[in-house]
């Protein structure tokens, strides 16, 4: 299994007591969704080595933040637990669940799926490929390469106008001026 067969669960935060238990950070929408979780990928020098789920807590969410208690199986002392801090925590793509459209009728997709999609703007045409989504609190982004320029797009229902998989195209209507301000010199 590689990284890019796979989606990033979240981040292990700490050592949670001594029994050998960490807190996670959840970056996912639906926390309760990995509570019967039976194992896990998580990246050790750049490689994704299997874990085996004991027991799994999602706790209640605090500031937008989802966070769990998880066990894993031959995990055994606080020590060990230490030893994953910071290790990024991984599941296979066909894990996630099928996205439908939303209320709007606007086909949904996940940050993972749109890297190296085509950036085509209702009245501009074609402007750039996706590089990156990047999550910040206040509003994710899309990162475009335009001219070898990163551009941020915000993500929003008036901007982002929808997707073709078949095609591999984002399509947006960018708010005039957006383009120039990532030219000015």
């Amino acid at each position: 299994m590689t990284i890019d067969e796979c989606y990033q669960l979240g981040y292990v935060i700490k050592a949670h007591g001594y029994k050998g238990e960490i807190m996670i950070l959840l970056d996912v929408d639906d926390p309760e969704d990995y509570e019967e979780l039976e194992s896990v990928f998580v990246e050790m020098n750049q490689q994704l080595v299997p874990f085996f789920v004991e027991h799994i807590q999602v706790l209640a969410e605090k500031r937008g933040v989802s966070q769990a208690i998880v066990k894993f199986e031959d995990v055994d002392t606080g020590e060990k637990a230490a030893e994953l801090k910071g290790c990024s925590l991984y599941l296979p793509l066909d894990n996630l669940p099928e996205l439908e459209d939303n209320a709007e009728g606007r086909t949904q997709f996940y940050f993972h799926e749109i890297i190296t999609f085509t950036v085509v703007d209702k009245n501009l045409g074609t402007l750039g490929i996706v590089s990156n989504v990047y999550n910040f609190d206040y509003q994710d982004v899309i990162a475009m390469t335009y001219k070898e320029k990163e551009v941020l797009i915000p993500m929003s229902d008036e901007i982002l106008l929808g997707i073709d998989r078949s095609t591999k195209q984002l399509n947006v209507n960018l708010p005039d001026g957006l383009l120039e301000i990532y030219l000015e010199e």
